[in-house]
């Protein structure tokens, strides 16, 4: 089944599931159980990771994620796409855990396939941020792009700052607060 068709046929069981209804939320769960365990098994086994548990255990934290995050999604985006995200964050994770370097991580997936150029939201919000790591200095900006885009461990990012864990890890969270108030002045500015 093709990411698109999985799209169509997800969306409304998705969308009766947040009315509450249970069996759609089971459906749900079942159906896209399936297309993230191929996906998560894919994206291990290009980082070098071929146990067919880890993959177990990251599509459970996927799921749990799912469950505990399901009011953040926005009905005007493909389902498919959230989840994916999702998955792919909790993949992330999983590998920064256990010590692996994650920026060999193609972002090309399929998740993207739905979110192409005519998402003209998704340009504008890409466009914010980029505007927002641009009026942080450069150390800081430098710091945020190693650790939480590239996802180098922040001593790592540090040593190649020449700063401490600590300062490095002050810069990003005031870095990414400064990010923060930027967006959301931008977001109380007329159309």
């Amino acid at each position: 089944m093709s990411l698109q068709e999985l799209e169509i046929r997800l969306r409304p069981i998705f969308l009766a599931a947040l009315a509450g209804d249970a069996a759609a939320y089971r459906l749900f769960l079942d159906t896209i159980s399936v297309r993230l365990r191929g996906y998560l098994r894919q994206m291990l086994a290009r980082a070098g990771r071929t146990e067919a548990s880890e993959a177990e255990d990251v599509l459970q934290e996927t799921l749990l994620a799912l469950h505990l995050s399901r009011h953040t999604y926005d009905a005007a985006s493909p389902v498919t796409a959230w989840a994916h995200a999702i998955a792919r964050y909790k993949l992330v994770d999983h590998l920064r855990r256990s010590g692996r370097h994650v920026a060999n991580l193609p972002l090309e997936d399929e998740a993207y396939q739905l979110a192409g150029p005519t998402d003209s939201g998704a340009s504008e919000a890409k466009l914010d941020l980029e505007r927002a790591m641009a009026a942080l200095p450069e150390r800081t900006r430098a710091l945020i792009d190693k650790v939480k885009l590239q996802g180098t461990s922040v001593a790592e990012a540090a040593g190649a700052a020449g700063m401490t864990e600590t300062a490095a890890k002050v810069a990003i969270h005031r870095g990414l607060q400064a990010m923060a108030r930027f967006l959301s002045r931008r977001g109380e500015r007329p159309g």
